[in-house]
């Protein structure tokens, strides 16, 4: 076994997806001596499977109101997109842009409420209809009203590798079965933590003043590492439908009623097909169904949402998110992002990709100042390992199917 390197921190870091980077961002330029593990790959779970889209609060407002999950979000369009540009912190020029805007549509021939609606609820981003000549392709053919909104449309994978790579120093690689060992002299307080690099021997001893757990679904486990209660967290899961094949371009939401029917956004996949990710009801419906009965449901609701689309020029399949969030009454989805504080340990979801921004702010206003003066050992952490990127759900071994 090689030697043990010490080093004292302000904050440890668990978790790699976008909370827990862009925290890693903040904090760093604020000062603090800060470090970054994680298990897996960088963004895997639920950022990874994320759809890209920086919401501003429309889909949560559709009855009028500034609803609590609204107003959350509704300044989010504007500061991501500073960031996007390179006028604010974290710079993300880095991050691939889908689409500047996203579209909202009906399937029923009715005027349009959406900017009413946008209006009456207080939004920052409120919808402009279009004219039919100005709709994209995929809703050519839509009896409804098309609207624009300007929600831009992110890679989610391209923003993590644009924030990890602004910080690859400070992000380590860690196998928590192995290697992880926490001293806790009483619950939510952690004195030091002993990591071990199987590779090497390589032994690193690390003091945080504070320990954040960020890591989604993980932290369930580093909770009760530490001795605090893990059912503070609850679980929805998604299931969603991806398509592949010769598809339009198509970035947005079919709002029926009060609730959005689905959400389609579009990538390319490593070879240059155009790829559906179809998320909004029909995903909180396909938990309850198998693969091949909920590719027949979207196929389904597809042909009814998206007049002249063909199913069959398209493959299909599923793929399952297990969606970690603070707890709540009711097992519903939190309104924002939910932040708690035990001894030393503050264990937060920011609930959506888009408030990772307000998780930050959140657990940097519950810090002292920096008080950490010797930086953690260059030459270990230079050698230590790093992890990579998680791919997005379709670069993963997925069983396609093709439908009528």
């Amino acid at each position: 076994m090689g030697s043990t390197d010490r080093a004292d921190l302000d904050v440890l870091i668990f978790g790699g997806g976008v909370g827990g980077l862009w925290l890693l961002d903040h904090l760093r330029r604020g000062g603090y001596r800060v470090l970054l593990l994680e298990a897996g790959a960088l963004g895997s779970g639920q950022t990874a499977a994320s759809q890209g889209i920086v919401h501003g609060g429309l889909k949560y407002s559709l009855r009028g109101l500034l609803t609590p999950s609204a107003r959350a979000v509704r300044d989010m369009p504007a500061l991501w997109r500073r960031c996007l540009e390179g006028r604010a912190a974290p710079d993300l020029r880095n991050t691939l842009r889908r689409a500047e805007h996203c579209h909202l549509w009906q399937t029923r021939a009715l005027s349009s409420r959406f900017a009413m609606v946008g209006a009456r609820a207080g939004l920052r981003v409120v919808p402009e209809k279009l004219p039919h000549d100005a709709r994209p392709e995929a809703l050519a053919a839509c009896p409804g009203t098309v609207a624009r909104l300007d929600e831009q449309v992110i890679e989610p994978a391209s923003l993590i590798a644009d924030l990890a790579d602004q910080h690859r120093q400070l992000i380590l690689s860690i196998d928590p079965e192995a290697v992880l060992d926490f001293a806790v002299p009483a619950a939510g307080s952690v004195d030091l933590l002993r990591l071990t690099d199987p590779a090497t021997g390589a032994r690193l001893e690390l003091r945080p003043h504070w320990v954040v757990f960020t890591a989604g679904t993980g932290n369930a486990d580093l909770r009760r590492r530490v001795r605090l209660n893990p059912k503070l967290m609850q679980r929805r899961g998604l299931h969603m439908v991806l398509a592949r094949g010769d598809l339009p371009v198509l970035n947005g939401h079919c709002v029926d009623g009060m609730h959005t029917r689905a959400t389609i956004t579009t990538a390319r996949d490593g070879v240059g097909r155009t790829v559906w990710q179809i998320g909004g009801q029909i995903a909180e419906d396909g938990v309850r169904m198998q693969p091949d009965q909920l590719i027949g449901h979207a196929v389904d609701e597809l042909r009814g949402m998206l007049p002249g689309i063909d199913p069959g020029c398209a493959s299909w399949a599923t793929c399952r998110v297990d969606r970690a969030e603070g707890l709540t009454k009711h097992g519903l989805r939190p309104a924002g992002v939910v932040v708690s504080r035990e001894g030393n340990t503050i264990t937060a979801w920011p609930t959506k990709m888009v408030l990772a921004p307000v998780m930050a702010e959140q657990i940097r206003r519950l810090l002292p100042d920096p008080k950490a003066t010797a930086p953690p050992p260059q030459d270990i952490i230079d050698s230590w390992p790093r992890p990579d990127v998680a791919r997005p759900p379709w670069e993963e071994a997925l069983p396609w199917t093709a439908v009528d």
